[in-house]
């Protein structure tokens, strides 16, 4: 088996890269540093695939944000770079296309964490949908959750996570806006690539949503890091901030049953995981 992982360069890619070269040979694509040239940004006659190709997984991703400009990267990336990728699938040969979404282009409207990303995914999990049912290209989206793991390279996206880690290991006082101890969810990377890695060996095709199983507050994940750290750190509310609002998710099993694989790291593991890295690293 030949796989491509489209977002070579992303802090997933370099949990997926190990798993699947258990089963298959891996190739990496990107704008850089990556073994084949790759810009979502390109014009579709642009795109060239190597041939040979059973697998594309697509792990790209631009974040947006409010002014226009970064909007419209959102969009570009996301939606178009995501069409005109399955297009070079079916012209390459491609069997099977792994689009990675997020679990934030189910929200609604009036959820706090409705924003240009959480709308290009879904922009982009519809238009993929729409084109390789009409071209025959069997297709996989995947709505992860909130991704975490080992080292700096997660923190870009989960900032605030690995800033209560960081005072935990300075014992510092770990201080949260509001009255609300907020809810995240929260998939460590490891696990999201075995996922990967079981759809595309058992070749599972349809949308799903890849949450963890349990939804964690604030409190719980700061407790979880003094606790690694054996800190002095104090977990402290000033309820005179806005509330930090919950962003959690329901527990779905329906893919973790249909794969025979449920994620394994808790986040105690995780963040365990993450404290014995630091330590080695001092």
């Amino acid at each position: 088996m030949k796989i491509l992982i489209v977002g070579g360069n992303s802090s997933l890619a370099k949990a997926l890269r190990p798993v699947l070269e258990n089963f298959a040979e891996v190739l990496t694509a990107g704008r850089s540093g990556c073994d084949v040239e790759l810009n979502l940004f390109w014009h579709a006659n642009q795109f060239c695939l190597p041939s040979g190709l059973d697998t594309v997984i697509n792990l790209s991703a631009n974040f947006g944000g409010k002014d226009f400009d970064s909007i419209l990267a959102a969009e570009e990336v996301n939606v178009l770079g995501a069409l005109k990728l399955s297009h070079a699938c079916l012209c390459a040969g491609v069997r099977h296309l792994v689009q990675i979404s997020s679990i934030f282009a189910g929200l609604n409207e009036d959820s706090p964490f409705y924003s240009s990303y959480a709308l290009s995914k879904l922009h982009a999990e519809d238009l993929v949908s729409l084109y390789c049912r009409s071209v025959g290209l069997p297709l996989t989206i995947l709505r992860s959750a909130q991704i975490y793991g080992d080292g700096d390279v997660f923190r870009h996206h989960q900032p605030f996570l690995y800033s209560i880690i960081d005072k935990a290991q300075h014992g510092e006082d770990i201080t949260f806006f509001g009255k609300n101890d907020a809810q995240r969810n929260l998939i460590h990377s490891d696990d999201v690539a075995e996922i990967i890695a079981r759809i595309v060996r058992q070749r599972v095709i349809g949308r799903f949503i890849c949450p963890s199983q349990t939804n964690v507050r604030y409190s719980e994940i700061a407790t979880i890091a003094i606790a690694a750290f054996a800190s002095v750190s104090a977990i402290r509310f000033d309820t005179d901030r806005p509330d930090i609002p919950d962003n959690a998710f329901a527990a779905n099993d329906d893919l973790y049953r249909r794969i025979d694989y449920f994620p394994q790291i808790s986040l105690p593991q995780g963040i365990a995981l993450e404290v014995e890295r630091r330590k080695n690293l001092s």
